[in-house]
């Protein structure tokens, strides 16, 4: 199972035991670690989760890095990024684990790279986020690195606009590399694909207003957005949950139009509408198949 996603609050609790000062997203929020400070005796497992901010790592070492639906094994030195979309963790498999990594949320860079963060490669989802470094390279962006944790502590009133240049000027680096191609399927792949969408289906969920609308209704939307085809993804649904994807999306449908018709005052209407229905005729017909009655009767029984 995916662990809830962890917020940057969530990040600087387990981490760090502390709040900074600034943690306002909407104001848009950045800081800068070295690796090491962060790992020790001490220091809490890696879940296997979302988090609701952008990551960017240099770690030098032997680790393996479960992303998504597949895992990647990397020894000497890895850029690596990793976006809100996609859920992951890591294991080290060294004990001279050291790099540096930032993080930042969305709203940091809003508006300032053209199409988006989720627009380029190393974000795009079933992108590969890793970056092998040769000793140069290392040196270079390590530089870049140490260069951010002197700025993130001076009293430069235009210190944040310096450190999205920082982020733009490795993100060009990487954009301009080959990424690391020791990409191989977990032992439990098909559980991991099977994570990710069902993550994706939760994220659509609950619906609270009538204007809220699901939208990735088949198969063919959730392997579009896990960039797998289509194929590949009922095979893992099914092996992993013995049901096809269109029965586990229509259960999951089916449970949340049970609970608007019980707990709203929304007209069927309004609720085939946010179902992402069309047509109101076209929600009975779903929802009696699934459960032996029209919504109308549901709702007064």
């Amino acid at each position: 199972m995916i662990a809830k996603t962890e917020t940057l609050e969530d990040f600087y609790k387990h981490k760090l035991d502390y709040l900074p000062l600034n943690l306002q997203k909407d104001m848009g929020h950045f800081n800068v670690f070295r690796t090491e400070d962060c790992l020790g005796p001490g220091a809490r497992p890696v879940a296997y989760s979302r988090r609701d901010f952008y990551k960017i790592a240099l770690i030098r070492g032997k680790n393996v890095y479960h992303y998504a639906d597949k895992s990647l094994e990397v020894d000497g030195t890895t850029l690596m990024f990793f976006n809100p979309q996609v859920p992951y963790t890591f294991e080290s498999m060294s004990d001279d684990t050291t790099g540096y990594f930032c993080i930042f949320s969305k709203s940091f860079f809003t508006e300032r790279i053209i199409g988006g963060l989720k627009e380029l490669p190393m974000y795009a989802l079933g992108g590969k986020p890793a970056y092998h470094l040769d000793d140069k390279q290392d040196q270079h962006i390590s530089s870049i690195f140490v260069r951010m944790l002197e700025e993130i502590d001076s009293d430069y009133a235009f210190k944040y606009d310096l450190l999205r240049n920082y982020i733009t000027e490795i993100t060009h680096f990487a954009l301009k590399s080959r990424p690391s191609e020791s990409l191989h399927l977990h032992v439990d792949a098909k559980t991991r694909i099977t994570s990710v969408f069902t993550e994706l289906l939760e994220r659509q969920f609950p619906i609270e207003t009538p204007s809220q609308r699901f939208n990735m209704r088949s198969a063919k939307d959730f392997a579009d957005q896990l960039a797998v085809h289509v194929n590949h993804l009922n095979r893992a649904i099914k092996e992993t949950t013995g049901k096809t994807t269109t029965n586990v999306i229509a259960e999951r449908l089916t449970k949340e139009a049970k609970s608007l018709l019980r707990h709203t005052d929304w007209n069927v209407s309004e609720i085939a509408y946010c179902l992402g229905f069309e047509e109101p005729a076209h929600f009975n017909n779903f929802f009696k198949k699934q459960t032996q009655f029209t919504p109308s009767y549901f709702r007064t029984a």
